[in-house]
């Protein structure tokens, strides 16, 4: 088996597949990744056909769907998953067959109701059912301690004790651990009692994630975050820095535009010389008026630099060709002692 481990901050996700056929897999991807993940399958001579999510993910952005768009690969999840682009809907027993490699589906609802673990060899892809020294927390949606104490004292602690764990997070550097070292040291599986082990889940008293509202938006919809947004849109826009904007503007360059996508109140406080105002959410419906000459050279400007991102792309899919985006945003500038006027 051909194996790598890409962490991304506390996230854990794998590329493993069959050396003997070329075939892959990518086992919990996380967005910020994809190019590595074609990378490395390229390095290896591997060609990606399914691309798994353990469960649900509420902390961080799936990229199954980004990765089958570009390979041609299967979106594989459990059954019962609430995820809309879902090319093979697994069950408890089924095998995802990659090659020579065979992945072994285990159902193991309590994280979420669509958490499942996959066995392959010497190792078992524990999603956020097992952590090392924890457990997956049961009080985000579809979570339940019932069913995680099931699944794992039914279940997933009855495998082999060599089987080594691979968990989606880890927040403390550890790569792996094995069954046998989580039953004789990970605290949480101390309660082996239904009920302790029930009453223990239901009080940790955890924050919330930071992200979990777009990540279960768009993990559920297959819908695009603000950053693959913001990235898409800075793939199809250059950016002119603020140096060079400060030495056009001062020398009163006659086809430029500096085109401000803040809100009145916040161009009113404070904005470059001669800045036009046009907020971006009225700009598909004022172009034209606002702006009649489509050969102008316009830099759109914003607070932080990402709205003006978008409405450069906006407005070059418009037809404004010569539409660049300022490199920072007006927070940027003022910080480097940039003059405004108000």
């Amino acid at each position: 088996m051909i194996f790598e481990q890409v962490s991304t901050g506390g996230c854990q996700s794998y590329l493993v597949g069959c050396g003997e056929t070329c075939a892959a897999a990518v086992i919990d991807p996380e967005t910020s990744q994809v190019d590595r993940y074609l990378a490395l399958a390229a390095r290896d001579g591997l060609r990606i056909r399914y691309v798994i999510d353990t469960h649900t993910h509420a902390d961080h952005f799936s990229a199954t769907r980004l990765i089958a768009e570009r390979t041609d690969a299967r979106v594989v999840m459990h059954r019962s998953t609430g995820a809309r682009d879902v090319d093979m809907r697994v069950d408890d027993g089924d095998m995802v067959v990659v090659g020579k490699l065979r992945l072994q589906v285990l159902a193991t609802p309590g994280h979420t109701k669509d958490s499942m673990c996959l066995v392959a060899e010497d190792r078992v892809f524990t999603g956020d059912t097992l952590l090392i020294g924890g457990t997956g927390r049961t009080d985000l949606p579809t979570g339940d301690s019932g069913q995680l104490y099931d699944s794992l004292f039914g279940k997933l602690l009855k495998l082999d004790p060599k089987l080594l764990v691979y968990p989606a997070h880890d927040y403390k550097g550890r790569t792996h651990s094995t069954i046998g070292d989580e039953i004789a040291s990970n605290p949480r599986l101390a309660k082996t009692e239904r009920a302790a082990f029930i009453d223990m889940m239901n009080n940790l008293n955890l924050g919330m994630p930071t992200h979990i509202t777009e990540a279960l938006r768009t993990n559920l919809s297959g819908g695009k975050t603000v950053a693959q947004m913001l990235a898409e849109a800075a793939a199809l826009v250059p950016f002119i820095s603020m140096g060079q904007l400060r030495t056009r503007v001062e020398a009163g360059e006659k086809d430029l535009v500096v085109l401000d996508v803040r809100e009145r109140e916040q161009y009113a406080e404070g904005h470059i010389a001669g800045a036009q105002l046009l907020p971006r959410g009225q700009l598909e419906l004022r172009v034209n008026q606002e702006l009649p000459d489509p050969t102008k050279r316009i830099v759109t400007v914003c607070e932080l630099g990402r709205i003006s991102t978008l409405a450069a792309a906006t407005l070059r899919q418009m037809g404004f060709q010569r539409a660049v985006a300022l490199d920072g945003g007006m927070k940027a500038w003022r910080e480097a002692g940039f003059p405004v006027e108000s």
